[in-house]
């Protein structure tokens, strides 16, 4: 595969100008908004288990808890954060309705919120978004809503996107970094920590645009302070790790991962700073550790996660080798997500091995 390496972002790479600039400054979001979050979501979203394996703790050397967000509503997280969003609209950006653009699971979830809530919902999608993720998306969206399909060579997401919202008098609720998204994102890290017999004194989790970690970060750090917060990406996308480490932006383009989840080019005005706020350390991790925890979980777990969604629990494996977990007794995992076509899942597990 061909690395992309990270490169100091501008305004031209970010159109959206997700940094923090001192006549924009980011809202904060904090534990309140997460509590307030997990009272809209009561009754709504799943509140999912936690999983745990013998055989996994004997790999990682401690009590696992994978908190299991491939079981949630559309499959993945991202449905905490569009209810929580679509929720908090006035009355008047219900009846003009909403726009996201995403690859897949946070369009799942404004589909769904959007239905269930009966706001109009047009969500933009890339072409080459996975198969099943693209028709799942137009099979709950049903008649509430549309899905506009680009080719990403000819234009950004971005930009079409702020083009049909202008035109159509639509409210945009990106896939991340959104203040509403963040704090319904952080209500499945809260539900990790008021469901554990023993609190997490680790946490693991993916990071694409940072609306997890961000909002996972903020709980985990309110109920407990000394639960080191850990955020895990691709190594073929790591601008997220290059940020956090230089405190200056950094963004890559399509990286080539099979994580398709975290390919957002970069963290954004909101999850930025919280990211470099509220998270302790940034790693990364291969696609063949990716691969091998795929397998690994459905083998001896019985569950299919996709490869972004095993992005903290190969984080967790990777630390345990390297002596980062010793004397750790109980360790959280986010599993994000399990939105993976059947055809490419076994394609992508039949040559890892454990």
């Amino acid at each position: 595969m061909t690395t992309t390496p990270p490169v100091e972002a501008t305004e031209t790479d970010c159109p959206l100008r997700p940094f923090p600039t001192a006549d924009a400054p980011p809202t904060e979001v904090g534990i309140g908004d997460v509590h307030e979050a997990s009272g809209v979501l009561e009754g709504v979203a799943h509140r999912t288990p936690i999983a745990t394996c013998s055989a996994l703790d004997a790999m990682v050397g401690c009590r696992v808890l994978l908190k299991c967000e491939n079981l949630q509503r559309v499959g993945a997280f991202k449905f905490r954060g569009a209810y929580n969003a679509l929720a908090a609209l006035s009355d008047d950006e219900r009846a003009r309705g909403v726009l996201t653009y995403s690859s897949g699971n946070h369009a799942q979830g404004i589909a769904l919120a959007g239905r269930l809530l009966g706001v109009r919902t047009v969500i933009v999608m890339p072409s080459d978004a996975p198969r099943l993720k693209l028709e799942a998306t137009r099979a709950t969206i049903g008649e509430t809503g549309e899905v506009v399909v680009y080719e990403r060579e000819r234009i950004t997401r971005e930009a079409l996107g702020a083009e049909l919202a202008e035109r159509e008098g639509l409210t945009i609720i990106p896939p991340y970094d959104h203040p509403k998204v963040i704090a319904g994102q952080g209500t499945a890290g809260l539900e990790l920590f008021e469901d554990a017999e023993e609190a997490p004194e680790a946490m693991y989790v993916c990071v694409g645009g940072g609306g997890l970690l961000s909002g996972c970060a903020i709980a985990a750090k309110a109920v407990a302070p000394g639960c080191k917060v850990v955020g895990v990406e691709p190594e073929e996308g790591a601008d997220a790790r290059a940020s956090f480490e230089t405190g200056r932006l950094h963004t890559v383009a399509n990286p080539d991962t099979i994580a398709d989840g975290a390919r957002t080019p970069y963290l954004g005005r909101w999850t930025f700073p919280l990211v470099r706020q509220h998270v302790d350390r940034m790693m990364t991790v291969a696609d063949a550790e990716l691969l091998a925890m795929m397998r690994f979980v459905f083998e001896r777990m019985k569950m299919v996660v996709e490869p972004s969604g095993v992005l903290g629990l190969a984080g967790a494996l990777r630390d345990a080798r390297e002596g980062r977990l010793e004397g750790v007794r109980t360790v959280g995992v986010l599993l994000s997500g399990g939105n993976v076509d059947l055809e490419r899942f076994c394609a992508l597990t039949s040559g890892a091995s454990e």
